[in-house]
């Protein structure tokens, strides 16, 4: 009951972005446009500028790319015995690569493990979406047919704000910049509106997925994965990750979550069965019910 209790404010909030947005027609790209360009590199920022940095956020790095590459390995090859075409196998990836650390895995962490596990939340989140900013748009060009250079994936990085957040952040830290304690309380203050705001938005998602026609064995490649593969490799590589046992635990946890909110816009953008992706993200979104807390469970919560 605890653990239910945990996921259940994360839910009602999402249910909350579902029902307003049946109610009133919110434009989500304004709102979303407003937690990327301000909110969420506000946070990124105080939480590297605020936190000491230390050898495990290399660790976490490197593993964050190493369980991608892995996750790209099992998708490609079970795509392959599917007989799943160029499009399926790059819809199936936006689904199985990338997690929703943002919206769903850290206010989690919070809820679950405490302010500690929180700061770790939003570094990997930072590292996630690097992730699906890079490797993401690849898959995505790959499987609409369009072609992108490494010169233009580089840029698109670049254009990423949060990812500006996180390296002032970790700038002010290294050279021991000292912000007036008026501006950190509004940097404080402003960023900590970002969780539940992504959260909002993620719930007005959903209230938008259409009831289209897709292949289900597509979704189902993309819940099994996503929902049972990919925590179960994450919590193989905890055993050699030289990290704290609480990073170990969040790292497991996100790794764990459904399909991440960002999928479905990359999708969409390039044309990549966008109702694949969409629906993958209502589906494990609603069976993370069961899913998280089962996780929560197993990693001693």
């Amino acid at each position: 009951m605890d653990l239910i209790m945990i996921i259940l404010p994360v839910f009602l909030i999402f249910a909350t972005g579902y029902v307003a947005d049946k109610l009133i027609d919110f434009d989500i790209k304004s709102i979303s446009s407003m937690s990327l360009y301000i909110l969420l590199p506000l946070l990124t920022f105080n939480t590297f500028y605020r936190n000491e940095l230390t050898i495990d956020y290399l660790y976490i790095f490197i593993f964050t790319f190493l369980l991608t590459g892995i996750l790209l390995v099992i998708t490609v090859i079970w795509g392959y015995f599917m007989g799943s075409s160029k499009e399926d196998v790059a819809a199936i990836l936006l689904g199985t690569l990338f997690p929703n650390s943002g919206n769903y895995g850290t206010p989690v962490a919070l809820f679950a493990l405490g302010a500690v596990a929180f700061d770790y939340a939003i570094v990997l989140m930072v590292l996630h979406g690097f992730v699906i900013s890079t490797v993401g748009i690849f898959i995505a060009s790959f499987g609409s047919g369009a072609t992108i250079t490494v010169k233009e994936a580089l840029i698109n990085i670049f254009k990423i704000p949060v990812i500006h957040g996180a390296v002032a952040g970790v700038v002010f830290q290294l050279l021991d910049i000292s912000l007036d304690a008026g501006i950190m309380d509004i940097i404080e203050m402003t960023g900590n509106a970002a969780i539940p705001v992504v959260m909002l938005i993620l719930g007005m998602q959903l209230a938008r997925i259409t009831k289209e026609s897709f292949d289900i064995k597509d979704v189902t490649a993309v819940v099994s994965i996503r929902m049972i593969i990919s925590p179960v490799v994450a919590a193989l590589l905890v055993l050699v990750m030289p990290v704290d046992d609480t990073m170990k635990m969040v790292f497991i946890l996100l790794n764990a979550m459904p399909v991440a909110a960002n999928s479905t816009m990359l999708a969409v953008q390039f044309n990549v069965k966008p109702n694949v992706v969409s629906f993958s993200t209502l589906i494990t979104t609603l069976i993370s019910i069961i899913t998280i807390p089962v996780c929560l469970y197993l990693i001693g919560v």
